[in-house]
């Protein structure tokens, strides 16, 4: 390993998982494992083989796929635990046994060792791994609140004993960027051997330092930073990967260091874990959240239009977005506005614009947020055209003997057409046949339902949302009958793609960047 590069350790499958409610699947555990090695992660953690049974397996299997990656499980300072963590991870290409240890005078309090006790276990267990296995990690946990003394001392004796990375956990996120970079630098310095491993960090943010922890520790001479995806992790999380690997791309002028990570694969990962965990990336989220490449004020959208780096310190392609999003809102000005609509088809005039743009902000003052069908709305305000596609009736017969049918007449274009579809399900029948009534090459992208009274007669709101060549449209209705709401919303998302077909142009994504599952 070279000097100025920095090993990206993974714990997203260990200690990510740890977050109350963040539990993976066994299969969810393998696809994230996957997607973490494709993207050139170096060390994944991927999990506590003691913990469970299916702990075990996880990270047994994880070894036997890894391409690239090594593969690391954690073990307790017991024998126990280090024999079952190398029997998970023993079939790995590349294994490594992390072992770890409380040293702070609150965590030698709970199994009961004085200092003396505590380094003699530390030296048997590290041994024993290094015995198993040739790539060894330990841990002082709550290294950041041990006795400077006393840390020194086990850092030493876990380096003779065979370590070969010494991590120094930032535990309970309590540590100041100044005092990560001078403890980092200060072991190295001090403890004899310190230059033959590796050091590594890990730090949480519960004050919201860690990713600034972890960069400092870098800068003080740690080679290693474990991190997590989205921040994933206990009580307020981890060092983010997507953070620490674009400052270090970003400001290789004060951290003149390397990672091997294809961050174009950032956003796709980002995503899959949010949903595999459960956790969901805040909007504001730094790199990941759905606002990170969006902007709204005015002043910023017109700075955007005339130079993407007046705004944006890194591209959104170098993450794996499309581009950059201009969502309009109450804040938005005429050139966000003109842009968005040149987008969508429409050169107007000055006055026009104009006129829109009164309108625009009235509704922008009642909305959250201003969609390109609200948009279109308001450049057709006056126009009298009617939908080409229209609902006259609708039958449907289902329960539980199928398939379940859907006898529908529809009127395109003037004139009245019926048909008989079958599906997996009522609505499935009913979108079947609007499709065979008119064929379009529309993928269903979203279908939403949603109760907006009580009871069982209760009215349904359905929201569709549909994509043709980049296009994407949405439709709304609302009926006490869910199913004739579903046919209702349908027909209107394909009669506004049919406008979009005439007023934009093929792979243009109208919704916006890159947050069309959100």
């Amino acid at each position: 390993m070279t000097k100025d590069k920095v090993l990206i350790f993974d714990t997203t499958l260990r200690d990510g998982e740890q977050s109350p409610g963040a539990t993976m699947t066994h299969a969810e555990k393998l696809e994230i494992a996957e997607l973490l090695d494709d993207m050139g992660v170096d060390i994944i953690e991927a999990g506590f083989p003691i913990a469970s049974e299916g702990d075990f397996n996880a990270v047994s299997e994880i070894a036997k796929r890894s391409k690239r990656a090594t593969i690391c499980g954690l073990a307790r300072a017991n024998y126990k635990d280090i024999d079952r963590c190398w029997e998970a991870v023993k079939h790995a290409g590349s294994p490594r046994i992390h072992t770890f240890i409380g040293t702070s005078p609150l965590h030698r309090a709970i199994p009961n060792l004085d200092m003396d006790q505590m380094a003699e276990r530390i030296h048997d267990t590290v041994t024993h791994a290094r015995n198993l296995c040739d790539n060894v990690q330990w841990s002082p946990m709550d290294a950041t609140r041990t006795e400077w003394d006393y840390l020194c001392r086990v850092v030493e004796i876990a380096i003779k004993a065979g370590a070969t990375t010494i991590n120094i956990p930032d535990t309970v996120g309590y540590t100041a960027p100044a005092e990560s970079a001078e403890l980092i630098h200060k072991l190295i310095a001090t403890v004899p051997g310190a230059d033959d491993v590796i050091f590594a960090t890990h730090c949480h943010n519960d004050l919201g330092m860690a990713t600034a922890n972890s960069l400092a520790a870098v800068i003080g001479g740690a080679r290693q930073i474990e991190c997590t995806i989205n921040g994933l992790g206990e009580r307020a999380g981890n060092t983010a990967l997507e953070e620490v690997v674009m400052a270090l791309k970003i400001r290789g002028d004060i951290m003149p260091y390397e990672t091997g990570i294809d961050t174009r694969k950032i956003m796709n990962i980002s995503r899959r874990v949010a949903t595999v965990s459960g956790f969901a990336v805040q909007f504001n989220k730094a790199i990941v959240g759905k606002n990170a490449f969006a902007h709204e004020s005015g002043i910023h959208q017109d700075g955007m239009l005339k130079n993407a780096e007046t705004f944006e310190i890194m591209r959104p392609e170098d993450v794996g977005l499309s581009g950059t999003s201009l969502p309009l809102g109450k804040h938005s000005g005429r050139a966000a506005l003109r842009a968005k609509l040149a987008e969508l088809g429409f050169d107007l005039a000055d006055n026009q614009l104009n006129d829109v743009f009164v309108r625009f902000k009235d509704l922008a003052d009642r909305k959250k947020e201003v969609f390109d069908d609200d948009l279109m709305a308001l450049v057709y305000q006056n126009d009298s055209g009617e939908d080409r596609v229209k609902l006259k009736s609708l039958r449907v017969v289902c329960g539980t003997e199928g398939p379940q049918e859907a006898d529908m007449v529809l009127e395109i274009d003037g004139t009245d057409v019926k048909t008989s579809a079958t599906g997996d399900g009522p609505v499935d029948a009913t979108f079947n046949a609007v499709k065979a009534l008119f064929p379009h090459g529309a993928r269903l992208q979203l279908y939403q339902v949603q109760a907006v009274t009580e009871g069982t007669d209760a009215q349904a709101t359905v929201m569709v949302r549909m994509e043709e060549e980049g296009r994407i449209a949405t439709g709304q209705s609302a009926d006490t009958d869910t199913v004739v709401a579903s046919a209702k919303a349908y027909i209107n998302a394909i009669n506004r793609l049919l406008v979009r077909r005439e007023h934009s142009s093929p792979g243009y994504d109208t919704k916006g960047v890159s947050y069309k599952d959100n």
